[in-house]
């Protein structure tokens, strides 16, 4: 690691592995008591791969630009030298949701007060963007939007279409979309045959699944924005909670 990094920061025990990096915990020597994240990526992991050096740069001033926001990690200090990147962030140790879905499925309320910050966050970033289209395969299969996969330009309602699988997720303890293979995961999310298996979904309320058909949409025309998401019934009411 830098020597500007180990000059003002304790790094302490791992906390994950990646493809790329290693993210740790870490402790100011300043004595401030509060405990920080630093994900360290080694660039020459990514070397040749343009798409993914382009997001390794961008990453960081993404995180400048969109924060501070209460449902956005903030990013407190970069350090770079030759083979590393090295960003101190908001310490998240609590289980994550992907955790917290393989011990149980969320309970409505609870699901909405979760995607309810998530897309005050993702509007929030939306408001900051130009609109403009955007072409290239980046994200994790089981999310990526059907246009993305299909190589067409696309537009920020890819993070609303990928938002959706989340709460799917959620609701349900597995994606809308999957297969054996990648190719089958992909030809899968192209289809976008969504369903509501009764196994899974016998006690999702009708409101919510409304929501999910205008996130999880095929024709971006008709699928929602962030904002729209955030005045649907399901998300202003809790979860039904008020209904």
């Amino acid at each position: 690691m830098t020597d500007a990094l180990w000059r003002e920061y304790q790094v302490l025990e791992e906390m994950g592995r990646g493809r790329f990096g290693t993210v740790y915990k870490c402790v100011p020597l300043n004595d401030s008591g509060d405990f920080f994240a630093v994900k360290s990526i080694d660039k020459r992991m990514i070397r040749g791969d343009s798409l993914e050096s382009q997001c390794l740069v961008t990453e960081p001033k993404l995180l400048h630009l969109v924060t501070p926001h209460p449902h956005i990690i903030n990013l407190h200090n970069l350090y770079e030298d030759e083979t590393h990147l090295h960003m101190v962030l908001d310490l998240c140790d609590s289980l994550d949701l992907h955790g917290r879905v393989t011990r149980r499925v969320f309970p409505e309320p609870e699901a909405a007060s979760v995607m309810a910050q998530l897309m005050q966050a993702v509007a929030h970033c939306h408001r900051l963007g130009d609109g403009a289209l955007m072409r290239g395969i980046v994200g994790t299969p089981y999310y990526v939007a059907p246009e993305v996969l299909a190589g067409r330009d696309y537009s920020e309602k890819v993070d609303v279409w990928s938002a959706g699988v989340v709460l799917y997720v959620m609701l349900a303890g597995f994606p809308p979309f999957y297969g054996e293979s990648m190719g089958e995961i992909f030809e899968a999310v192209v289809r976008a045959n969504l369903r509501f298996p009764a196994r899974a979904f016998h006690s999702v309320s009708p409101v919510a699944k409304d929501l999910l058909r205008r996130m999880v949409c095929k024709d971006v025309s008709r699928r929602f924005s962030a904002e729209q998401v955030l005045r649907h019934p399901w998300i202003t009411s809790g979860g039904g909670q008020e209904q």
